[in-house]
């Protein structure tokens, strides 16, 4: 059976989300990391022993759909509220705070208040959340339709909105704290101001999680798991398996492999590059597996993406295996699997978005013990850590690209024919945004080929040939993507380029859906 808990680093300090449904926890998991304390995000249903096994610095209570009123909406353990740990509730946490502590009260607001709103000081409150330099009026991110209209008992309401009486309370002994708009978006100026007056002034949070610290801790961790044993790694030649690998081989040296899997369904020309960077500038023991015609076997009239999903990833440790059994022993498999890929592939309060190959799609037999040291990361975390590990920045800075390869960017049957058009139509797009100079600007910017053909005219005859669609996003994480505006005459020369130049093409489409309701990749 897999294991993967040893590889993660714990820090010393660490803030609990508690998780009640909300479209934002994930962002104010980011917002604490960005304040140098490290944030973890739990169930709504966590227990007191899990609670405390944690020995959390603070505790943050995320917004959620539901109303507090309505039955059967999640709750917290009462005896949670009994820990004396800081605690800080935002909307929906907040409401639940009112709620659960005696002689608050949370009523139904007729039309509730969303958007930007604008949030006063009550006179004469004295706050110690709300930091003395802030303005008296500021503007706040408001999203609910029930409002707080009686703090807790004990507790003072120190700001108000329109459709807020009480928009923050707070009971400075306890260091309980509720704030009904959402400090944790962009759209509210001086939320971070909140947050860092919470966790370092309230809580008593240090602000040491540095990159540094977090190799320090990761190091530490891989030499505990792995012991004197010896591990592989999967390497994608991608930024997550790259920083990985790296931070294996600071650990363990030369007992760490490289398996470098060429599945066929890489960009063009990325095998050899990533052999050259990997195998003869870092020192890294690296094999090389050509398996292309192996995949192509497997995937021969697969259509169903999460069907795709599991074979590619199934046929990638199955590889792993068969070379393992060549080596002395190897008892550890290494992955570049980040907390967005965990938080996707479904845990008890987050429903399956998809499976990712380094998660969900490993089969239930695997033979190895999982190294995972970069599991609670995210991906701007990782790539500041692979620059601390001395990578270099064509590594480092490379736009993400999935496990499955251009696996999940053919719609419906992988064929080699399919992957040639892709490669080249898709070269075209990274080729045109790196001379438009946005390459570090976006997130990821890519081709799709799609599952269909349609009707063009080229030099007078009629043509029916794939269509291909460009995808670009922008984000910060992964978690969301807003589609990137691109400039006209970029996205001109993108179709001209791929219509004269790629055989099998007469016609380029743009995505501009974000994420949600869309995800980053098609399937």
């Amino acid at each position: 059976m897999l294991s993967n808990v040893g590889s993660v680093a714990q820090p010393d300090e660490v803030v609990l989300v508690i998780d009640f449904g909300a479209q934002y926890a994930q962002l104010i998991a980011r917002r604490v990391r960005e304040l140098r304390v490290y944030s973890e995000i739990v169930s709504h249903q966590v227990t007191v022993e899990e609670i405390l096994a944690k020995q959390p610095k603070a505790l943050i209570l995320s917004g959620g759909p539901k109303s507090v009123n309505e039955e059967g909406a999640p709750s917290l353990d009462p005896a949670i509220l009994e820990l004396g740990i800081p605690m800080l509730g935002i909307c929906y946490g907040a409401q639940l705070l009112a709620q659960q502590l005696p002689g608050g009260v949370v009523s139904r607001d007729e039309s509730g208040e969303y958007g930007r709103s604008e949030m006063s000081r009550i006179a004469d409150s004295a706050s110690t959340l709300l930091p003395a330099d802030l303005p008296n009026e500021q503007t706040v991110w408001m999203s609910h339709f029930d409002a707080i209209t009686h703090a807790p008992n004990g507790f003072v309401a120190t700001a108000s909105s329109a459709g807020s009486p009480v928009a923050v309370f707070e009971n400075s002994k306890t260091k309980v704290f509720g704030v009904q708009y959402h400090p944790e978006v962009g759209h509210t100026p001086h939320g971070q101001a909140l947050l860092k007056q919470f966790l370092l002034h309230e809580a008593g949070c240090r602000g040491n999680w540095t990159m540094g610290s977090i190799i320090e801790a990761s190091v530490a961790a891989i030499v505990d798991q792995v012991g004197d044993g010896k591990a592989i790694c999967a390497l994608s030649g991608g930024v997550d398996s790259a920083v990985a690998a790296a931070m294996v081989h600071r650990a363990i040296g030369d007992r760490l492999t490289c398996i470098y899997v060429d599945t066929g369904l890489m960009r063009l020309n990325e095998s050899d590059q990533i052999v050259e960077t990997f195998e003869r500038n870092h020192g890294i023991k690296l094999i090389h597996v050509t398996a292309g015609e192996r995949y192509f076997e497997k995937l021969a009239g697969v259509t169903e993406p999460e069907t795709k999903r599991k074979i590619i990833g199934e046929q990638f440790i199955r590889i792993f295996e068969e070379f393992a059994r060549s080596l002395d022993g190897e008892e550890y498999l290494v992955q570049g699997t980040l907390y967005p890929d965990v938080i996707e592939s479904g845990t008890s309060d987050a429903a399956k978005i998809k499976s990712h190959h380094n998660v969900g799609g490993l089969p239930d037999d695997l033979s190895f013990d999982l190294v995972e040291p970069l599991r609670n990361l995210f991906k701007d975390e990782v790539r500041k850590v692979g620059s601390e590990l001395g990578l270099p920045d064509e590594i480092v800075l490379r736009q993400p690209f999935p496990g499955p390869g251009l696996g999940v960017r053919i719609i419906g049957e992988v064929t080699r024919e399919k992957v040639e058009v892709l490669q080249q139509a898709d070269a075209i797009v990274r080729q045109e945004i790196a001379a438009a100079g946005l390459e570090q600007e976006l997130w990821q910017a890519f081709a799709v080929l799609p599952d269909i053909r349609t009707v063009g005219v080229m030099g007078d005859e009629r043509t029916y040939a794939h269509p291909i669609i460009v995808r670009a996003v922008t984000s910060e994480d992964a978690m969301t993507a807003d589609w990137a505006r691109l400039p006209y005459e970029l996205l001109e020369r993108l179709s001209n380029r791929i219509i004269n130049e790629v055989d099998g093409v007469n016609r380029v489409a743009y995505d501009i859906t974000s994420k949600p309701p869309g995800t980053i990749e098609w399937e």
